[in-house]
Protein backbone atom coordinates (compact mmCIF):
# COMPACT_ATOMS: atom_id res chain seq x y z
CA UNK A 1 0.00 0.00 0.00
CA UNK A 2 1.67 3.11 -1.14
CA UNK A 3 2.10 6.13 1.83
CA UNK A 4 -0.71 8.34 0.08
CA UNK A 5 -3.33 5.40 0.90
CA UNK A 6 -1.80 4.09 4.07
CA UNK A 7 -2.16 7.90 5.56
CA UNK A 8 -5.74 8.36 4.71
CA UNK A 9 -6.94 5.43 5.67
CA UNK A 10 -5.24 5.88 8.99
CA UNK A 11 -7.46 8.94 9.52
CA UNK A 12 -10.94 8.07 11.55
CA UNK A 13 -13.87 9.07 9.18
CA UNK A 14 -16.24 12.00 9.90
CA UNK A 15 -19.51 11.83 10.22
CA UNK A 16 -21.21 14.43 8.17
CA UNK A 17 -24.79 16.22 9.81
CA UNK A 18 -27.93 15.72 7.67
CA UNK A 19 -31.33 18.27 7.97
CA UNK A 20 -34.82 17.52 9.37
CA UNK A 21 -36.97 17.96 6.63
CA UNK A 22 -40.49 19.25 6.30
CA UNK A 23 -43.12 17.93 4.91
CA UNK A 24 -43.79 19.26 1.32
CA UNK A 25 -47.31 21.27 0.73
CA UNK A 26 -47.52 21.38 -3.16
CA UNK A 27 -45.46 19.90 -5.87
CA UNK A 28 -44.38 21.62 -8.86
CA UNK A 29 -42.70 19.97 -12.11
CA UNK A 30 -39.32 21.83 -14.65
CA UNK A 31 -37.22 20.17 -17.09
CA UNK A 32 -34.31 22.01 -15.15
CA UNK A 33 -33.78 23.45 -12.27
CA UNK A 34 -31.32 25.94 -11.47
CA UNK A 35 -29.34 26.55 -7.76
CA UNK A 36 -27.27 29.93 -7.86
CA UNK A 37 -27.68 32.99 -9.36
CA UNK A 38 -24.21 33.76 -10.17
CA UNK A 39 -22.64 34.17 -13.74
CA UNK A 40 -22.37 30.34 -13.90
CA UNK A 41 -26.58 29.90 -12.92
CA UNK A 42 -27.52 32.78 -14.64
CA UNK A 43 -25.83 31.65 -18.05
CA UNK A 44 -26.94 28.09 -17.81
CA UNK A 45 -30.45 28.83 -17.39
CA UNK A 46 -30.03 31.25 -20.54
CA UNK A 47 -28.62 29.18 -22.74
CA UNK A 48 -31.28 26.35 -21.54
CA UNK A 49 -34.35 28.55 -22.62
CA UNK A 50 -32.77 29.81 -25.84
CA UNK A 51 -32.54 25.75 -26.21
CA UNK A 52 -36.23 25.35 -25.70
CA UNK A 53 -35.80 23.49 -22.31
CA UNK A 54 -38.61 24.99 -19.07
CA UNK A 55 -36.08 26.08 -16.66
CA UNK A 56 -36.75 27.66 -12.81
CA UNK A 57 -33.75 29.55 -11.22
CA UNK A 58 -33.63 28.95 -7.36
CA UNK A 59 -32.17 31.36 -5.48
CA UNK A 60 -31.30 32.43 -2.03
CA UNK A 61 -31.26 36.09 -2.35
CA UNK A 62 -32.05 38.64 -4.83
CA UNK A 63 -31.86 37.74 -8.59
CA UNK A 64 -28.09 37.68 -9.23
CA UNK A 65 -27.22 38.06 -5.68
CA UNK A 66 -24.15 35.81 -4.81
CA UNK A 67 -20.15 36.16 -5.67
CA UNK A 68 -20.40 37.22 -8.86
CA UNK A 69 -21.23 41.07 -8.72
CA UNK A 70 -18.77 41.45 -5.91
CA UNK A 71 -15.73 40.08 -8.53
CA UNK A 72 -13.32 43.43 -9.90
CA UNK A 73 -10.90 41.90 -11.95
CA UNK A 74 -12.90 40.26 -15.06
CA UNK A 75 -12.71 37.65 -17.02
CA UNK A 76 -9.77 35.78 -18.66
CA UNK A 77 -9.25 35.07 -22.43
CA UNK A 78 -7.08 35.30 -24.99
CA UNK A 79 -7.62 38.31 -27.38
CA UNK A 80 -5.08 40.61 -27.80
CA UNK A 81 -2.59 40.51 -30.59
CA UNK A 82 0.49 39.31 -28.72
CA UNK A 83 -1.05 36.32 -27.04
CA UNK A 84 -1.83 33.20 -28.07
CA UNK A 85 -3.89 29.68 -26.31
CA UNK A 86 -0.86 28.08 -25.69
CA UNK A 87 0.41 30.78 -23.65
CA UNK A 88 -2.92 31.27 -21.38
CA UNK A 89 -2.92 27.55 -21.24
CA UNK A 90 0.94 27.46 -19.53
CA UNK A 91 -0.24 30.31 -17.21
CA UNK A 92 -3.22 28.14 -16.04
CA UNK A 93 -1.37 25.29 -15.56
CA UNK A 94 1.94 26.56 -13.51
CA UNK A 95 -0.70 28.09 -11.05
CA UNK A 96 -2.29 25.23 -10.46
CA UNK A 97 0.50 23.20 -9.27
CA UNK A 98 0.63 20.12 -10.74
CA UNK A 99 -3.77 19.36 -10.56
CA UNK A 100 -5.28 21.07 -13.19
CA UNK A 101 -6.40 18.29 -15.75
CA UNK A 102 -4.97 19.87 -18.86
CA UNK A 103 -7.80 18.84 -21.69
CA UNK A 104 -10.29 20.79 -19.13
CA UNK A 105 -8.17 23.94 -19.20
CA UNK A 106 -7.51 23.62 -23.10
CA UNK A 107 -11.36 23.71 -23.50
CA UNK A 108 -11.40 26.66 -21.24
CA UNK A 109 -8.87 28.47 -23.47
CA UNK A 110 -10.26 27.80 -26.71
CA UNK A 111 -14.09 28.46 -25.72
CA UNK A 112 -13.15 31.79 -23.49
CA UNK A 113 -13.14 34.22 -26.44
CA UNK A 114 -16.29 33.00 -27.71
CA UNK A 115 -17.94 33.42 -24.04
CA UNK A 116 -17.14 37.00 -24.15
CA UNK A 117 -18.08 37.69 -27.34
CA UNK A 118 -21.66 35.96 -26.23
CA UNK A 119 -21.69 38.75 -23.34
CA UNK A 120 -21.28 41.34 -25.05
CA UNK A 121 -24.02 40.29 -27.42
CA UNK A 122 -26.24 39.48 -24.92
CA UNK A 123 -25.49 43.43 -24.38
CA UNK A 124 -22.49 43.72 -21.66
CA UNK A 125 -20.69 46.87 -21.89
CA UNK A 126 -17.37 45.88 -21.79
CA UNK A 127 -14.52 48.63 -20.96
CA UNK A 128 -12.68 48.92 -24.87
CA UNK A 129 -9.80 50.31 -26.07
CA UNK A 130 -9.24 52.86 -28.45
CA UNK A 131 -9.86 50.76 -31.63
CA UNK A 132 -13.50 49.32 -30.22
CA UNK A 133 -12.41 46.16 -28.82
CA UNK A 134 -12.17 45.10 -25.64
CA UNK A 135 -9.29 46.20 -23.17
CA UNK A 136 -7.08 44.16 -21.81
CA UNK A 137 -5.17 44.19 -18.45
CA UNK A 138 -3.03 41.93 -16.90
CA UNK A 139 -2.88 39.81 -13.37
CA UNK A 140 -0.82 37.85 -11.40
CA UNK A 141 0.16 34.40 -12.71
CA UNK A 142 -0.63 35.81 -16.25
CA UNK A 143 2.17 36.61 -18.90
CA UNK A 144 0.22 38.71 -21.53
CA UNK A 145 -2.65 41.20 -20.66
CA UNK A 146 -5.61 39.23 -21.47
CA UNK A 147 -7.98 40.54 -18.32
CA UNK A 148 -11.43 41.83 -19.82
CA UNK A 149 -13.00 44.22 -17.64
CA UNK A 150 -16.51 46.75 -17.13
CA UNK A 151 -16.84 49.85 -15.26
CA UNK A 152 -12.95 50.03 -14.57
CA UNK A 153 -13.19 47.47 -10.99
CA UNK A 154 -16.88 46.38 -11.68
CA UNK A 155 -16.70 43.43 -13.90
CA UNK A 156 -18.93 40.87 -11.71
CA UNK A 157 -21.49 43.79 -11.66
CA UNK A 158 -22.02 44.06 -15.21
CA UNK A 159 -21.44 40.53 -16.21
CA UNK A 160 -24.93 39.95 -13.44
CA UNK A 161 -26.77 42.63 -14.78
CA UNK A 162 -26.32 41.48 -18.74
CA UNK A 163 -27.32 37.92 -17.72
CA UNK A 164 -30.37 38.81 -15.45
CA UNK A 165 -31.43 41.29 -18.30
CA UNK A 166 -31.20 38.23 -20.27
CA UNK A 167 -32.86 35.71 -17.94
CA UNK A 168 -36.05 38.33 -17.50
CA UNK A 169 -36.31 38.89 -21.08
CA UNK A 170 -36.84 35.33 -21.75
CA UNK A 171 -39.45 34.84 -19.08
CA UNK A 172 -37.41 32.43 -17.26
CA UNK A 173 -39.12 31.22 -13.97
CA UNK A 174 -37.35 32.77 -10.94
CA UNK A 175 -37.75 31.32 -6.79
CA UNK A 176 -36.16 33.88 -5.08
CA UNK A 177 -35.22 33.95 -1.19
CA UNK A 178 -36.27 30.27 -1.08
CA UNK A 179 -33.33 28.23 -0.35
CA UNK A 180 -32.79 24.57 -1.84
CA UNK A 181 -32.83 21.88 1.06
CA UNK A 182 -32.08 18.52 -0.19
CA UNK A 183 -31.95 16.34 -3.41
CA UNK A 184 -35.39 14.42 -4.22
CA UNK A 185 -33.71 10.89 -5.25
CA UNK A 186 -35.12 7.65 -6.87
CA UNK A 187 -34.74 4.16 -5.48
CA UNK A 188 -31.25 3.71 -7.66
CA UNK A 189 -29.96 6.59 -6.67
CA UNK A 190 -30.90 9.03 -9.35
CA UNK A 191 -32.13 12.97 -8.43
CA UNK A 192 -35.23 13.74 -9.30
CA UNK A 193 -35.72 17.50 -8.43
CA UNK A 194 -35.24 19.44 -4.76
CA UNK A 195 -37.25 19.96 -1.48
CA UNK A 196 -37.23 23.55 -1.27
CA UNK A 197 -38.93 26.00 1.19
CA UNK A 198 -39.32 29.76 0.45
CA UNK A 199 -37.30 32.13 3.26
CA UNK A 200 -39.38 34.04 5.48
CA UNK A 201 -39.29 36.66 7.95
CA UNK A 202 -36.27 36.13 10.56
CA UNK A 203 -35.05 33.08 8.23
CA UNK A 204 -38.17 30.69 9.27
CA UNK A 205 -38.54 28.36 6.08
CA UNK A 206 -42.34 28.43 4.95
CA UNK A 207 -44.52 26.98 1.95
CA UNK A 208 -41.74 23.76 1.67
CA UNK A 209 -42.49 22.03 -1.73
CA UNK A 210 -41.09 19.39 -4.03
CA UNK A 211 -39.49 20.86 -7.33
CA UNK A 212 -39.76 17.86 -9.77
CA UNK A 213 -37.18 18.28 -13.00
CA UNK A 214 -35.57 16.03 -15.10
CA UNK A 215 -32.09 17.45 -14.20
CA UNK A 216 -30.52 19.39 -11.34
CA UNK A 217 -27.85 22.09 -12.35
CA UNK A 218 -25.75 23.35 -9.07
CA UNK A 219 -24.76 26.89 -9.54
CA UNK A 220 -24.12 27.72 -5.78
CA UNK A 221 -20.90 29.03 -5.27
CA UNK A 222 -18.49 28.54 -2.61
CA UNK A 223 -18.00 28.70 1.14
CA UNK A 224 -15.73 31.63 1.90
CA UNK A 225 -18.30 32.02 5.36
CA UNK A 226 -16.56 29.07 6.99
CA UNK A 227 -14.12 31.49 7.68
CA UNK A 228 -14.14 34.30 10.05
CA UNK A 229 -13.68 37.06 7.43
CA UNK A 230 -13.23 36.75 3.39
CA UNK A 231 -14.45 37.92 0.31
CA UNK A 232 -17.43 36.26 -0.11
CA UNK A 233 -20.61 37.43 0.91
CA UNK A 234 -23.22 36.22 3.22
CA UNK A 235 -24.52 33.60 1.36
CA UNK A 236 -21.56 31.44 0.47
CA UNK A 237 -22.19 29.12 3.57
CA UNK A 238 -21.59 25.90 1.55
CA UNK A 239 -25.04 24.60 0.74
CA UNK A 240 -24.78 23.39 -2.59
CA UNK A 241 -21.84 20.72 -2.26
CA UNK A 242 -23.36 19.74 1.47
CA UNK A 243 -26.59 19.38 -0.32
CA UNK A 244 -24.35 17.25 -3.48
CA UNK A 245 -22.82 15.00 -0.89
CA UNK A 246 -25.74 14.30 0.95
CA UNK A 247 -26.89 13.77 -2.71
CA UNK A 248 -24.19 10.84 -3.60
CA UNK A 249 -21.91 12.69 -5.32
CA UNK A 250 -18.37 13.08 -4.88
CA UNK A 251 -16.42 16.02 -3.54
CA UNK A 252 -12.88 16.93 -4.43
CA UNK A 253 -9.96 18.68 -3.62
CA UNK A 254 -11.66 20.68 -0.66
CA UNK A 255 -8.34 21.27 0.99
CA UNK A 256 -7.94 23.95 -1.88
CA UNK A 257 -9.07 27.18 -0.80
CA UNK A 258 -7.42 30.20 -1.99
CA UNK A 259 -6.58 33.25 -0.56
CA UNK A 260 -6.88 36.68 -2.39
CA UNK A 261 -3.77 38.49 -0.74
CA UNK A 262 -5.09 41.97 -0.86
CA UNK A 263 -8.33 42.64 1.22
CA UNK A 264 -8.53 45.82 2.82
CA UNK A 265 -7.39 45.04 6.65
CA UNK A 266 -9.74 46.98 8.89
CA UNK A 267 -8.80 45.65 11.94
CA UNK A 268 -8.08 41.91 13.86
CA UNK A 269 -11.99 41.54 14.91
CA UNK A 270 -13.08 41.87 11.07
CA UNK A 271 -16.02 39.50 10.54
CA UNK A 272 -17.51 38.83 7.66
CA UNK A 273 -17.06 39.88 4.21
CA UNK A 274 -14.20 42.45 3.87
CA UNK A 275 -13.50 44.76 0.77
CA UNK A 276 -11.04 43.12 -1.89
CA UNK A 277 -8.63 45.36 -3.33
CA UNK A 278 -8.34 43.64 -7.52
CA UNK A 279 -4.97 42.07 -8.64
CA UNK A 280 -5.53 44.53 -11.49
CA UNK A 281 -4.43 47.02 -9.00
CA UNK A 282 -0.85 45.29 -9.25
CA UNK A 283 -1.32 44.46 -12.55
CA UNK A 284 -1.16 48.44 -13.40
CA UNK A 285 1.72 49.11 -10.77
CA UNK A 286 0.82 48.91 -6.99
CA UNK A 287 3.18 47.11 -4.93
CA UNK A 288 3.03 45.55 -1.66
CA UNK A 289 5.28 47.25 1.17
CA UNK A 290 5.77 46.32 4.81
CA UNK A 291 5.34 49.03 7.45
CA UNK A 292 9.06 51.03 6.69
CA UNK A 293 8.07 51.10 2.82
CA UNK A 294 10.02 48.29 1.56
CA UNK A 295 9.02 45.76 -1.14
CA UNK A 296 7.80 42.49 0.16
CA UNK A 297 7.41 40.59 -3.11
CA UNK A 298 10.72 41.20 -4.24
CA UNK A 299 13.52 38.30 -4.62
CA UNK A 300 9.74 36.42 -3.45
CA UNK A 301 9.12 35.32 -7.00
CA UNK A 302 10.35 35.79 -10.56
CA UNK A 303 7.11 38.14 -11.00
CA UNK A 304 7.52 39.76 -7.92
CA UNK A 305 3.99 41.91 -6.82
CA UNK A 306 2.44 39.59 -9.85
CA UNK A 307 3.34 35.95 -8.70
CA UNK A 308 0.75 34.07 -8.39
CA UNK A 309 -2.05 34.49 -5.26
CA UNK A 310 -0.87 31.12 -3.45
CA UNK A 311 2.71 32.61 -3.59
CA UNK A 312 1.57 36.24 -2.79
CA UNK A 313 -0.45 35.34 0.36
CA UNK A 314 1.99 32.36 1.76
CA UNK A 315 4.62 35.15 1.63
CA UNK A 316 2.67 37.62 3.32
CA UNK A 317 1.73 35.28 5.71
CA UNK A 318 4.74 34.02 6.56
CA UNK A 319 5.76 37.91 6.74
CA UNK A 320 3.34 38.50 8.97
CA UNK A 321 4.23 35.86 11.22
CA UNK A 322 7.99 36.29 11.50
CA UNK A 323 7.24 39.96 12.39
CA UNK A 324 4.06 40.26 14.55
CA UNK A 325 2.66 42.63 12.27
CA UNK A 326 -1.10 42.93 11.75
CA UNK A 327 -0.90 44.01 7.93
CA UNK A 328 1.14 44.64 4.84
CA UNK A 329 0.43 47.65 2.69
CA UNK A 330 -0.24 47.88 -1.11
CA UNK A 331 0.96 51.34 -2.22
CA UNK A 332 -0.57 52.52 -5.57
CA UNK A 333 0.16 55.68 -5.21
CA UNK A 334 2.74 56.64 -7.94
CA UNK A 335 -0.22 55.63 -10.16
CA UNK A 336 -1.72 58.99 -9.62
CA UNK A 337 -5.25 59.91 -8.14
CA UNK A 338 -6.90 60.27 -11.32
CA UNK A 339 -5.90 57.29 -13.26
CA UNK A 340 -7.24 55.34 -10.02
CA UNK A 341 -10.55 57.29 -10.06
CA UNK A 342 -11.13 55.84 -13.58
CA UNK A 343 -9.84 52.67 -13.45
CA UNK A 344 -10.81 51.90 -9.51
CA UNK A 345 -13.48 53.87 -8.94
CA UNK A 346 -15.35 51.16 -6.65
CA UNK A 347 -11.82 50.35 -4.70
CA UNK A 348 -11.15 54.16 -4.29
CA UNK A 349 -14.55 54.29 -2.43
CA UNK A 350 -14.35 51.36 -0.64
CA UNK A 351 -11.22 52.53 1.01
CA UNK A 352 -12.39 55.66 2.02
CA UNK A 353 -15.57 54.69 3.58
CA UNK A 354 -13.18 52.49 5.82
CA UNK A 355 -10.99 55.71 6.27
CA UNK A 356 -7.73 55.26 3.97
CA UNK A 357 -6.69 56.94 0.82
CA UNK A 358 -5.85 54.51 -2.26
CA UNK A 359 -4.53 58.14 -3.78
CA UNK A 360 -2.61 59.38 -1.15
CA UNK A 361 -0.97 56.59 1.53
CA UNK A 362 0.05 53.02 1.35
CA UNK A 363 -3.41 51.21 2.57
CA UNK A 364 -3.54 48.37 4.84
CA UNK A 365 -4.24 44.46 3.55
CA UNK A 366 -4.18 41.37 4.39
CA UNK A 367 -5.13 37.83 2.85
CA UNK A 368 -8.57 36.49 3.87
CA UNK A 369 -10.05 33.62 2.50
CA UNK A 370 -11.57 33.94 -1.36
CA UNK A 371 -12.40 31.26 -3.81
CA UNK A 372 -12.41 27.51 -3.41
CA UNK A 373 -10.72 25.55 -6.30
CA UNK A 374 -12.37 22.04 -4.95
CA UNK A 375 -15.95 21.29 -5.16
CA UNK A 376 -18.51 19.19 -6.36
CA UNK A 377 -16.53 16.62 -8.74
CA UNK A 378 -17.59 17.22 -11.91
CA UNK A 379 -16.29 17.40 -15.75
CA UNK A 380 -16.77 21.10 -17.67
CA UNK A 381 -20.01 19.76 -18.92
CA UNK A 382 -21.05 19.83 -15.43
CA UNK A 383 -21.89 15.89 -15.06
CA UNK A 384 -21.42 14.60 -11.92
CA UNK A 385 -21.33 11.19 -10.70
CA UNK A 386 -25.22 10.82 -9.60
CA UNK A 387 -27.45 10.56 -12.88
CA UNK A 388 -29.49 13.43 -13.32
CA UNK A 389 -27.08 16.31 -10.78
CA UNK A 390 -24.79 18.53 -12.74
CA UNK A 391 -22.93 21.23 -11.23
CA UNK A 392 -21.04 24.26 -12.86
CA UNK A 393 -19.21 27.10 -11.64
CA UNK A 394 -17.56 28.08 -8.18
CA UNK A 395 -19.18 24.99 -6.37
CA UNK A 396 -17.72 22.33 -9.14
CA UNK A 397 -14.82 20.65 -9.11
CA UNK A 398 -13.78 20.15 -12.97
CA UNK A 399 -9.76 20.27 -12.93
CA UNK A 400 -9.31 24.01 -14.09
CA UNK A 401 -8.30 25.49 -11.28
CA UNK A 402 -5.97 23.31 -10.09
CA UNK A 403 -4.31 23.60 -7.01
CA UNK A 404 -4.72 27.45 -7.21
CA UNK A 405 -6.76 29.61 -9.45
CA UNK A 406 -4.98 31.76 -11.93
CA UNK A 407 -6.55 35.26 -11.57
CA UNK A 408 -9.99 36.08 -13.54
CA UNK A 409 -10.34 32.24 -14.78
CA UNK A 410 -13.45 31.98 -12.20
CA UNK A 411 -16.22 33.67 -14.38
CA UNK A 412 -14.31 32.61 -17.56
CA UNK A 413 -15.28 29.04 -16.36
CA UNK A 414 -18.06 29.82 -15.15
CA UNK A 415 -19.56 31.17 -18.39
CA UNK A 416 -17.91 28.05 -20.35
CA UNK A 417 -19.37 25.15 -18.20
CA UNK A 418 -22.63 26.73 -17.57
CA UNK A 419 -23.32 27.05 -21.87
CA UNK A 420 -21.61 23.34 -22.32
CA UNK A 421 -23.67 22.41 -19.66
CA UNK A 422 -26.82 23.93 -21.52
CA UNK A 423 -25.66 22.48 -24.87
CA UNK A 424 -25.56 19.08 -23.13
CA UNK A 425 -28.93 19.16 -21.67
CA UNK A 426 -30.74 20.54 -24.89
CA UNK A 427 -29.82 17.03 -26.40
CA UNK A 428 -29.60 14.57 -23.71
CA UNK A 429 -31.56 15.66 -20.98
CA UNK A 430 -32.64 12.44 -18.68
CA UNK A 431 -36.74 11.59 -18.25
CA UNK A 432 -38.80 12.45 -15.28
CA UNK A 433 -38.75 9.87 -12.72
CA UNK A 434 -40.61 9.08 -10.00
CA UNK A 435 -38.76 9.52 -6.16
CA UNK A 436 -38.87 8.49 -2.93
CA UNK A 437 -39.45 10.21 -0.03
CA UNK A 438 -37.27 11.78 1.78
CA UNK A 439 -37.06 11.11 5.58
CA UNK A 440 -37.91 13.96 7.89
CA UNK A 441 -35.67 12.94 10.38
CA UNK A 442 -32.02 14.60 10.46
CA UNK A 443 -29.11 15.46 12.27
CA UNK A 444 -28.42 19.12 12.49
CA UNK A 445 -25.91 21.71 13.66
CA UNK A 446 -27.42 24.34 15.80
CA UNK A 447 -26.41 27.51 14.82
CA UNK A 448 -25.29 28.74 17.80
CA UNK A 449 -22.22 26.84 16.96
CA UNK A 450 -21.93 28.55 13.80
CA UNK A 451 -19.02 31.10 15.94
CA UNK A 452 -16.89 28.12 17.36
CA UNK A 453 -16.87 26.20 13.98
CA UNK A 454 -15.86 29.85 11.62
CA UNK A 455 -13.22 30.76 14.68
CA UNK A 456 -11.55 27.37 14.71
CA UNK A 457 -11.78 26.78 10.61
CA UNK A 458 -9.52 30.24 10.35
CA UNK A 459 -7.20 29.39 13.32
CA UNK A 460 -6.16 25.72 12.10
CA UNK A 461 -6.63 26.60 8.20
CA UNK A 462 -5.92 29.30 6.70
CA UNK A 463 -2.78 30.26 4.62
CA UNK A 464 -0.57 28.47 6.87
CA UNK A 465 -1.20 25.27 8.10
CA UNK A 466 -0.10 22.67 10.37
CA UNK A 467 -0.45 18.61 11.45
CA UNK A 468 -1.33 20.06 15.14
CA UNK A 469 -3.49 22.89 14.15
CA UNK A 470 -5.56 20.43 11.51
CA UNK A 471 -5.93 17.33 14.32
CA UNK A 472 -7.24 20.09 16.52
CA UNK A 473 -9.27 21.80 13.86
CA UNK A 474 -11.13 18.08 13.23
CA UNK A 475 -11.09 17.54 17.13
CA UNK A 476 -13.36 20.55 17.67
CA UNK A 477 -15.85 20.11 14.43
CA UNK A 478 -16.17 16.36 16.42
CA UNK A 479 -17.20 17.59 18.88
CA UNK A 480 -19.75 19.84 17.71
CA UNK A 481 -23.21 18.72 18.65
CA UNK A 482 -25.50 16.82 15.92
CA UNK A 483 -28.79 17.03 17.92
CA UNK A 484 -32.31 15.60 16.76
CA UNK A 485 -34.87 17.89 16.48
CA UNK A 486 -33.09 21.30 15.90
CA UNK A 487 -35.35 23.55 14.65
CA UNK A 488 -35.35 23.75 10.48
CA UNK A 489 -34.41 27.66 9.00
CA UNK A 490 -32.48 29.26 7.33
CA UNK A 491 -29.73 29.89 10.14
CA UNK A 492 -29.39 25.91 10.39
CA UNK A 493 -28.92 25.13 6.81
CA UNK A 494 -26.23 27.30 6.30
CA UNK A 495 -24.19 26.32 9.52
CA UNK A 496 -24.88 22.68 8.71
CA UNK A 497 -23.65 22.91 5.43
CA UNK A 498 -20.54 25.19 7.30
CA UNK A 499 -19.81 22.43 9.51
CA UNK A 500 -19.98 19.67 6.61
CA UNK A 501 -17.42 21.88 4.29
CA UNK A 502 -14.98 22.52 7.27
CA UNK A 503 -15.03 18.75 8.26
CA UNK A 504 -14.00 17.83 5.11
CA UNK A 505 -11.49 20.90 4.91
CA UNK A 506 -9.75 19.63 7.76
CA UNK A 507 -9.59 15.96 6.77
CA UNK A 508 -8.37 16.59 3.28
CA UNK A 509 -5.90 19.26 4.63
CA UNK A 510 -4.24 16.73 7.36
CA UNK A 511 -4.49 14.14 4.89
CA UNK A 512 -2.33 15.95 2.73
CA UNK A 513 0.95 16.45 3.84
CA UNK A 514 2.90 18.74 1.54
CA UNK A 515 2.52 22.33 0.53
CA UNK A 516 1.15 22.53 -3.19
CA UNK A 517 -0.95 25.44 -4.26
CA UNK A 518 -2.82 27.32 -2.06
CA UNK A 519 -1.91 23.93 0.63
CA UNK A 520 0.52 25.51 2.31
CA UNK A 521 1.68 22.72 5.48
CA UNK A 522 4.40 24.96 7.94
CA UNK A 523 5.21 21.19 8.82
CA UNK A 524 5.90 20.36 5.04
CA UNK A 525 6.67 23.45 3.18
CA UNK A 526 7.77 21.36 -0.47
CA UNK A 527 5.53 19.69 -3.18
CA UNK A 528 5.75 15.94 -3.39
CA UNK A 529 5.20 14.05 -6.95
CA UNK A 530 3.67 10.79 -4.67
CA UNK A 531 0.55 13.37 -3.83
CA UNK A 532 0.12 15.03 -7.26
CA UNK A 533 -3.60 12.74 -6.98
CA UNK A 534 -7.36 14.53 -6.03
CA UNK A 535 -8.54 13.39 -2.78
CA UNK A 536 -12.34 12.43 -3.58
CA UNK A 537 -14.94 11.95 -0.91
CA UNK A 538 -18.22 10.32 -0.74
CA UNK A 539 -20.91 9.91 2.00
CA UNK A 540 -21.11 5.91 2.85
CA UNK A 541 -24.71 4.53 3.64
CA UNK A 542 -24.33 5.50 7.67
CA UNK A 543 -23.27 9.07 6.70
CA UNK A 544 -19.52 8.19 7.18
CA UNK A 545 -17.13 10.17 5.23
CA UNK A 546 -15.23 7.90 2.42
CA UNK A 547 -12.37 8.87 0.84
CA UNK A 548 -10.37 7.83 -2.18
CA UNK A 549 -6.96 9.14 -4.41
CA UNK A 550 -7.60 10.03 -8.26
CA UNK A 551 -4.21 10.46 -9.92
CA UNK A 552 -4.55 13.78 -12.34
CA UNK A 553 -3.24 12.46 -15.38
CA UNK A 554 -6.13 10.51 -16.67
CA UNK A 555 -8.26 9.19 -13.33
CA UNK A 556 -7.32 5.93 -13.69
CA UNK A 557 -6.12 3.20 -10.73
CA UNK A 558 -8.01 4.84 -8.27
CA UNK A 559 -7.47 3.65 -4.67
CA UNK A 560 -10.52 3.48 -1.79
CA UNK A 561 -8.61 4.44 1.22
CA UNK A 562 -11.08 5.17 3.86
Amino acid sequence: MSEVVRRIASLAPSVVATLPLPAAEREEVTDVVVVGSGAAGLMTAVALAEAGRAVTVVTKGELGAGSTPWAQGGLAAVLGDDDDAELHVRDTLVAGAGLCDEPAVRALVAEAPEAVAELQELGARLDLDDDGRPALTREGGHSRDRIVHAGGDASGAEVTRTLAAALRARGIAVLEHTVALDALRTADGRVAGLRIARIGDGGALVEPADLRARAVVLATGGFGQVFTATTNPAGATGDGLALALRAGAELADVELVQFHPTVLWTGSGAEGQQPLISEAARGEGAVLVDGEGRRIMAGAHPLADLAPRDVVSATIAAHLRATGADCVHLDARHLGADFLEVRFPGIVAACRGAGFDLATEPVPVVPAAHYVCGGVLADLDGRTGVHGLYAVGEVACTGVQGANRLASNSITEGLVAARRCAGLLATELPPLVPFVAPGSAGHAIDPADRPFITAATTRHAGVLRDADGLTELARTLAAVDRAPGTPLDLATVEVTALHTVATLLAAAALARPESRGCHRRLDAPEARPEWQVRLVHRLDRTGHVRTRTVPVQDGADEQVVA
